[in-house]
């Protein structure tokens, strides 16, 4: 692993300048430059480029970051790939940090096998193209079936001799070990060995893929994890397998991999849109055809794996069938799955007993691309027209069809999203649209409840292996001050009411969600998709303003206070915000909120720590896409104001700033709990039950006192 010290001078070499414009041409535009996204499709720049924060920003798409997470998005890498992307541009030597002997045996097993996999490739091909067999019978076969000489070069493609063991000799003669050329479980049951060859009791072992011509399997970053053979047309007759795949090991799951993933990455990013079909071949004929963002499931059944590789890059997915309804039923679960992710399905539907391979050796480039264009069906409308016609009326069958439906609508999480088809779909097939949605909220429920045991079966049986032993980790709080304490803009302290307990069953907001990537000036204009009610963005907006405290100044100490011996002792930002927080028994409501706060606290102590380098450099994308939104300013101030002295920049009064944005949060909560009371006030059971209702009226009358001194302090600027 790379050291820490090197990954500190790679983060200090890398300028988001010098790292951009490899890729985007750039212009000067005030203090920031701009230029083409080249994450989507951008016609007006879009790009913006921050010299001094060390970020980029594209204002239409969202993409960005610091220069290690632009190299991650661009070049679809790792954290550590893109840090050793990086390490090379400045000619830095890495230096990696001493593994343990089970990490150094671990690495050692998947590099060896890598190494081995890639000599394989690259013998391949040469068979293909250095020996006769190979001109004559496998380029014979790949051009037979219309690919072009560069698309079998694209794709790497290769032949595999029809002999016994002609790779296991040169493969020994080249000194590559045995064990990695076979194929067997290690002592703790991986597999280890790349299959390329299949040992045998008695003799010696043969190749795997003798006879066939060979497609390599790519990993997301161009390493060769496996191959896939096929038998040649002369040769299928009485062959029950016509395809064959590398054996699952370590560095190879058919589950995970996705054929043609490496290749299409970047177009499916540049166009927002991924394409999926069965076969290789297949996605050569759309490569061939200009269509590069195409991956397959290599003829399995789609996995969860599958999904969420084509999700990192896309949310809009187009499946592609033959023309046989037949498969699109058999492939109704992969479609449900892709639709529980988010994903927003549609498919394309070709003329009957074709693939995209035929098609596409049918058609000009740009009849294939129009129909791909104009072909695309919604899923859930496509199904319920196919169902339609195959009740035909029937009762019976009808309702069957319509519970069909129903699996489908309650997987789509998006509240907005499922309404809408609910409300289309009740129209298609004459139903009253609250049935339907009484159904799928039912389905919906049953589903909840399911994953609800599951979890506590997991949660049992990983207490059971622990011996039902938990252990509470806690850290000890910095000093804050007490809790009727009140800083004012001048450091000294006030006397003022902090929050009274919460009740036990005041219920939290659930997680704001996606909108929680919204920069703090675009907050009121969340989309309609993820909105919440006014309260909750109330509450988010207040939580932002916190986070964005503690990521761009989290280590800067805003005053000194007393501790309980009369010392005075420095209190940070991070240092405040935890405390308050603590004091009056509150958490921030959106977890990854809470994460980056929790994080910054654990790792204020360590040397040379600072907030805004540590987070937006954070492998969590997640973590690095929030604090890279809350650290750009989309807008500067111009040279008039600039040169304004009375303009105090926010660094400079913390110590008024930050418990300010505390106070108006504190007040939220009041306000939340407040109306919750009132609701329940009007309830008739409640209103019956006298002592519960004097309760609830004694906790409003408490509740308000407090808001009254909140409201007072935020007015009057003395700041819990």
């Amino acid at each position: 692993m790379i050291d820490r010290a090197t990954v500190d001078r790679i983060l200090d070499a890398a300028n988001i300048v010098d790292v951009v414009s490899d890729f985007v041409t750039l212009r000067r535009a005030g203090a920031n430059l701009k230029g083409l996204c080249p994450f989507h499709d951008d016609r007006t720049p879009s790009f913006m480029v921050s010299p001094s924060k060390n970020i980029c920003k594209c204002f239409a798409c969202g993409e960005g970051g610091t220069p290690v997470h632009f190299i991650m998005k661009h070049e679809q890498l790792t954290y550590p790939e893109a840090l050793r992307y990086l390490a090379k541009k400045y000619n830095i030597e890495i230096k990696e940090r001493e593994l343990s002997d089970e990490e150094k045996a671990a690495q050692g097993e998947r590099e060896s096998m890598l190494v081995v996999n890639e000599w394989a490739n690259q013998w391949f091909q040469k068979q293909l193209y250095d020996t006769v067999d190979g001109r004559a019978v496998g380029l014979a076969y790949f051009r037979q079936r219309g690919f072009r000489d560069d698309i079998v070069r694209k794709f790497q493609l290769g032949f595999c001799p029809d002999k016994r063991d002609a790779m296991w000799r040169d493969a020994q003669k080249e000194g590559y070990n045995a064990r990695y050329l076979l194929n067997a479980p290690n002592d703790t049951g991986n597999f280890i060995g790349t299959g390329l060859c299949i040992a045998h009791e008695n003799g010696t072992p043969t190749d795997r893929f003798r006879g066939r011509v060979i497609w390599p399997i790519h990993s997301i970053s161009g390493k060769v994890v496996g191959f896939g053979g096929r038998v040649l047309d002369a040769a299928t007759k009485g062959v029950n397998v016509k395809y064959l795949n590398s054996p699952e090991s370590i560095i190879y799951s058919k589950k995970r991999e996705l054929y043609g993933l490496f290749l299409a990455k970047q177009a499916i990013v540049k166009q927002d849109l991924c394409y999926l079909v069965e076969g290789y071949t297949d996605v050569m004929a759309m490569h061939q055809s200009g269509v590069e963002n195409v991956v397959a499931s290599s003829g399995t059944a789609l996995t969860h794996e599958q999904i969420r590789s084509i999700h990192r890059f896309t949310n809009n997915i187009v499946v592609i069938y033959d023309g046989d309804a037949a498969g699109i039923k058999a492939s109704q679960r992969g479609i449900d799955m892709l639709l529980a992710e988010g994903m927003d399905v549609k498919l394309l539907l070709l003329p009957n007993e074709e693939d995209p391979d035929s098609f596409a050796r049918k058609h000009t480039p740009t009849e294939f691309q129009t129909y791909l264009k104009e072909h695309q069906v919604d899923f859930i409308r496509f199904k319920t027209d196919l169902l339609m016609q195959e009740a035909q009326g029937d009762p019976i069958r009808m309702s069957k069809l319509v519970n069909n439906i129903v699996e489908s609508l309650s997987v789509v999480p998006d509240e907005i999203t499922r309404t809408f088809y609910i409300k289309e779909t009740a129209q298609t097939v004459g139903m009253e649209e609250r049935i339907l949605t009484r159904a799928v909220d039912t389905k919906r429920k049953q589903a909840a409840e399911e994953r609800r045991k599951q979890e506590e079966r997991e949660r049992a049986q990983q207490e059971r292996g622990q011996g039902g032993n938990t252990t509470a980790q806690t850290s000890a709080t910095p000093t804050a001050p007490a809790a009727n304490d009140a800083i004012h803009a001048d450091g000294g302290a006030a006397e003022t009411q902090s929050l009274p307990p919460r009740e036990a069953d005041v219920p939290d907001f659930e997680d704001v969600g996606p909108e929680a990537f919204i920069p703090v000036s675009e907050a009121p204009d969340v989309p309609l998709a993820t909105r919440k009610t006014a309260d909750e963005l109330r509450f988010y907006r207040r939580e932002i303003l916190l986070v964005q405290m503690i990521i761009r100044y989290g280590e800067r100490v805003m005053c000194n206070v007393e501790d309980e011996q009369g010392q005075e002792q420095p209190l940070t930002v991070i240092e405040y915000i935890q405390a308050t927080l603590q004091q009056d028994g509150l958490t921030f409501r959106n977890a990854l909120n809470q994460r980056i706060l929790e994080e910054a606290a654990a790792h204020l102590s360590d040397e040379g720590f600072r907030a805004l380098r540590y987070f937006q450099n954070h492998p969590d994308e997640a973590v690095s896409n929030l604090s890279n939104e809350l650290a750009f300013d989309k807008e500067t101030l111009s040279k008039i104001y600039e040169k304004d002295q009375t303009i105090v920049p926010d660094e400079q009064r913390l110590v008024e700033l930050v418990p300010r944005i505390m106070m108006d949060y504190k007040l939220a909560v009041v306000d939340e709990e407040m109306k919750r009371l009132l609701l329940q006030l009007r309830n008739p059971e409640v209103i019956k039950d006298q002592p519960q209702m004097r309760s609830l009226m004694r906790r409003l009358q408490e509740l308000k006192q407090v808001q009254a001194q909140l409201a007072k302090a935020c007015g009057d600027r003395v700041i819990v």
